[in-house]
């Protein structure tokens, strides 16, 4: 978690930093922030004070989460995901969760919650994968960055 949190910083978000880290057998297999596409803008460059539009739903209209962008990066260098083990320094919305299950990760280790940070009352990734068989803790160790 403490490599989450330090790619976290990494992120050129304006509103959220998060970051994940991808493991399988002890061994890191990919890592992950939240950030725009390549080739497109860094939020935090071209709008520091306010960050990349909103979509429909109040999320960010540019910015990849970052357990999307450690499965996207594993899967463009052909690294095999199941039975993986994803720590991620925000628990991962419902959209996400949808694509960690169905890649095959087995735990997911979260810091915070989406749905603290988004205001809503359920976690509703954390249930999904829940739900449908994956391992899900929440982190608690206070010593991370």
């Amino acid at each position: 978690m403490d490599l989450a949190s330090n790619l976290a910083l990494r992120s050129h978000c304006v509103k959220q930093k998060v970051g994940a880290v991808l493991t399988k057998d002890t061994r890191i297999i990919s890592l992950g922030y939240n950030g725009p596409p390549a080739g497109t803008h860094n939020c935090d460059e071209e709008w520091p004070e306010t960050g990349c539009a909103r979509d429909r739903k109040g999320s960010c209209y540019l910015a990849l989460h970052a357990e999307a962008n450690a499965i996207l990066y594993a899967a463009k260098n052909k690294t095999d995901l199941e039975g993986s083990t994803l720590y991620v320094t925000l628990s991962p919305c419902l959209s996400c969760a949808r694509i960690i299950l169905s890649v095959g990760i087995k735990k997911v280790i979260f810091l915070n919650s989406y749905a603290v940070y988004k205001g809503m009352d359920v976690d509703e990734g954390v249930e999904f994968l829940r739900k449908f068989g994956v391992d899900v803790d929440h982190y608690e160790n206070t010593e991370v960055v």
